[in-house]
């Protein structure tokens, strides 16, 4: 996933404070992030799960709109372009935020982000086999197995499959990360040179994601809610901050850092979505729970190659 890098005119002595900006942002979609599926968890006792994606896009779209308005900037003439941001809102955003959202109704906010962390070793699948963009050394091979052990230490064949609502939802999670990774390695092969900030590109997916959802509207949004002032805010939050600044953020640390480094995020977010998951809602994990979640960040460091022996000076 690489876009164009900001310009760099300034000179190499300010480059600290941008830096720290830059950090700053990176932590703080972390944990944004990982409290979206706490956020997402507290919202479906009052919504449907498509109601709760219909809220969340078009409130981000809403949110990134005024941004974009406010700044002047401009939207995409190329038409290619639009059609490359017309795969993304789909693929990035509207079926991995359904499959989610209706995967939260049967399994807890703590796992659901534990799963999460699988997006950069579905990354480097997509990226090696879908688009050949990159190629793949033994280790990172390694890290892709590892992970894939990581993924069914969680699902614990061993306690038994009977093809439970809870299983389906875990795979429909795996399925929400595997458009994540398709989506990542498709930026990096057509969607690197658009020339667009990150506002503006965060916002052309998100109004794209969320104009689907309006016209879809008769049909996933109209069934009876229940509203309180806690489910309230939990979809502000979910929408104007997790599905709007989040993603510039996110793009923002991208184009500093590279795809590499930024994908390390999810290290922050199952963190983040357990302990949440813990302290608000009382759930609870299992031994293999998070000895799955290890062997799946040693997966993440095989694929990325970060555990590399460095040569001695």
């Amino acid at each position: 996933m690489t876009h164009p890098a900001a310009t760099r005119s300034a000179p190499a002595v300010p480059a600290a404070p941008a830096s720290a900006a830059i950090t700053i942002q990176f932590v703080l979609t972390g944990i944004v992030w990982g409290s979206s599926f706490l956020f997402m968890k507290i919202a479906l006792e009052g919504l449907s799960s498509a109601q709760v994606v219909w809220s969340r896009l078009v409130l981000g779209a809403v949110t990134l709109g005024l941004f974009v308005l406010v700044r002047r900037d401009s939207l995409p003439r190329n038409i290619r372009t639009w059609g490359h941001m017309s795969v993304l809102a789909l693929s990035f955003y509207l079926v991995p935020f359904l499959l989610f959202a209706w995967a939260q109704q049967y399994v807890s906010s703590g796992l659901a982000s534990i799963y999460n962390a699988t997006t950069p070793i579905m990354t480097a699948v997509m990226a090696w086999l879908v688009f050949r963009v990159e190629k793949l050394g033994a280790a990172q091979i390694a890290g892709i197995l590892v992970g894939i052990l990581g993924v069914m230490v969680i699902i614990a064949p061993w306690q038994g499959l009977d093809l439970s609502q809870s299983l389906i939802a875990q795979l429909a999670i795996l399925g929400a990360t595997a458009c994540y990774g398709f989506s990542l390695a498709y930026m990096r092969r057509f969607a690197s040179q658009t020339g667009m900030s990150a506002l503006v590109f965060s916002f052309v997916n998100i109004a794209i994601a969320a104009t689907v959802m309006l016209l879809l509207t008769p049909v996933v949004a109209l069934s009876p809610i229940s509203l309180d002032p806690v489910i309230v805010g939990c979809l502000l939050v979910l929408g104007c901050v997790g599905t709007g600044v989040a993603y510039v953020w996110n793009q923002n640390v991208l184009r500093a850092w590279g795809p590499t480094r930024a994908s390390t995020v999810t290290y922050i977010t199952p963190v983040v979505g357990v302990v949440l998951g813990i302290i608000v809602l009382g759930e609870q994990l299992g031994w293999n729970e998070p000895a799955g979640a290890l062997l799946v960040f040693l997966g993440i460091l095989l694929a990325q190659n970060r555990l590399r022996r460095r040569p001695r000076t």
